[in-house]
């Protein structure tokens, strides 16, 4: 496996109704070969020089380096937000099937 092939993806977004259909757009375009939905949890933030606290669900991408421009176009298109978080940390090691995996799930078809 090369360094930095694989990575997660994040965001935060308004309500589970949205975090299920971006989870799900995602890996039904096979952006992503897996993406997990947590929450809720609390967030707070500053916006527009204000300190806010929201309830959000955070979803959680599973992917190649090489398909994150398209999943961050995607999320993009498909978020409510107009500046919403998009968070990649690569992923280093790993279980190496569990990676084959994700390799094979996010070949475009």
């Amino acid at each position: 496996m090369v360094e930095d092939e694989f990575c997660q993806v994040t965001t935060a977004i308004d309500t589970r109704e949205s975090a299920d259909a971006l989870a799900r757009s995602a890996v039904w375009g096979r952006l992503a070969a897996c993406a997990q939905v947590v929450g809720p949890i609390a967030s707070t933030y500053w916006w527009e020089g204000n300190v806010e606290t929201a309830e959000e669900w955070l979803v959680l991408f599973k992917t190649t380096s090489a398909r994150y421009e398209a999943l961050e176009g995607h999320i993009r298109g498909e978020h409510p937000y107009d500046l919403p978080e998009i968070l990649s940390m690569p992923v280093n090691v790993g279980n190496p099937a569990y990676l084959m995996w994700v390799r094979e799930e996010t070949q475009a078809i």
